[in-house]
């Protein structure tokens, strides 16, 4: 029986599925929104586009140093608490965002605080949940389903973002986005549950799934693979954008970009996970990466329209988060889903640490530049790598997990 359902036969995987749709959709379209407030911050505190960057560079490397911690109290202590509290945090730091009136106020707010919110209530922790209320055979689905229910969010609070940021300017639409975030909290309880043995022949702790995860040659190149998901999916949500509106489109046009991307990555994320339960998942995400250099290749040598903003949108869209659903999925076949929160939470530390490097680097080049150029080019060479880490995995279980299975 799996850690969440026994003993409380009320939570069953399809409501825990639900609830952690929920919560993705909330906490992945809530952080999704954030690109649209670079220009108007910016331009209203006086600053160059890196404070804002920088921000939330900060945020996405403290959501991802964070993320292994919030990942081990999760399969220690529960996952409801670490959720809720990633809750309360996504709305105090929401609000502290609108109140903003220095690069440190807003580091803190939008790095700190979100970022910390982020570990909780984000990806990791809720699919590790959802992982253990799920057998084998349908995990890889399930995660498919969650990863396309955070691209729903994006693509229904991002333009609700943009509508309070135009009626409302960029303070108030702070705070009414923190409002939302307090929707993340009553979601706890239907996540709660902590890891548990396969059998009773499962002695292993925690430290020893890490140190057994550290030693295999295909932990180290997932977590190298995601790096390069980071670096894409942060720079095209952060400075996508500002990046059309420097070419002459509309800022709606920027909003409704990052709008169709999730509107499109529904279909792919659960594609993914579809195919991840049929599908050799390592090769799959070889393909992924290789099809992102190809989009990124296309867009940036056309001039920038509604329709290639369009078709680039519905392409990368299809590639946004479908490496979710495989990577972790990857994470659970090789060693278990004992540890998933926890084992995850170290490979998401390398996309988060790309994410950082994408988003600063773009603040950083178009301030000294006046241009994202080299960080087009540079995701376009990052997504080839990607494809060549992937190819050479070993992704059958470990002998471990091997020998419980047989038992």
């Amino acid at each position: 029986m799996s850690a969440i359902t026994s003993g409380r036969t009320w939570r069953t995987p399809m409501l825990v599925l639900a609830a952690a749709a929920i919560t993705v959709i909330l906490s992945m379209g809530l952080r999704s929104s954030f690109g649209l407030f670079l220009r108007p911050v910016s331009a209203d505190l006086g600053w160059g586009r890196e404070i804002f960057a920088f921000g939330m560079a900060l945020q996405n490397l403290l959501w991802g140093a964070f993320q292994p911690v919030a990942g081990a109290i999760a399969d220690r202590f529960g996952a409801g608490r670490v959720i809720a509290g990633g809750g309360v945090l996504y709305a105090l730091g929401l609000y502290v965002m609108s109140t903003t009136s220095s690069p440190l106020d807003f580091h803190v707010s939008a790095g700190l605080l979100i970022g910390m919110a982020q570990s909780g209530a984000g990806l990791s922790v809720v699919l590790g949940a959802a992982g253990r209320a799920f057998p084998e055979e349908r995990r890889s689905w399930a995660l498919g389903v969650i990863t396309a229910a955070g691209s729903l969010g994006q693509f229904s609070i991002v333009p609700l973002g943009q509508a309070f940021l135009s009626t409302y300017g960029w303070q108030v639409s702070f705070v009414l986005l923190g409002i939302i975030a307090l929707l993340i909290i009553p979601m706890g309880p239907a996540l709660q549950g902590r890891a548990e043995p396969l059998t009773a022949a499962d002695d292993q702790t925690l430290g020893q799934a890490l140190r057994e995860a550290v030693a295999h040659k295909g932990f180290l190149l997932l977590t190298l693979g995601f790096y390069v998901c980071g670096f894409h999916v942060a720079f095209i949500g952060v400075h996508l954008p500002a990046y059309l509106v420097d070419r002459g489109a509309s800022a709606e046009l920027g909003a409704w970009a990052l709008a169709l991307i999730g509107l499109f990555n529904i279909v792919g994320s659960y594609t993914a996970g579809v195919l991840g339960g049929r599908r050799s998942k390592k090769y799959l995400l070889s393909t992924i990466y290789l099809l992102r250099a190809v989009a990124f290749f296309g867009f940036i040598i056309v001039p920038v329209t509604i329709t290639s903003t369009v078709l680039f949108s519905a392409a990368i869209g299809l590639l946004w988060l479908s490496t979710i659903p495989l990577t972790s999925g990857l994470v659970a076949q090789i060693f278990g889903p004992r540890y998933m929160a926890t084992l995850f939470g170290v490979v998401f530390f390398g996309h988060q640490l790309g994410s950082f490097t994408g988003v600063w680097l773009g603040g950083y080049l178009f301030d000294t530049t006046g241009s994202y150029d080299v960080v087009w080019w540079a995701g376009v060479a990052l997504g080839i790598a990607a494809a060549i880490v992937h190819w050479p995995i070993d992704d059958k279980a470990v002998a471990r997990l091997e020998a419980i299975q047989a038992r």
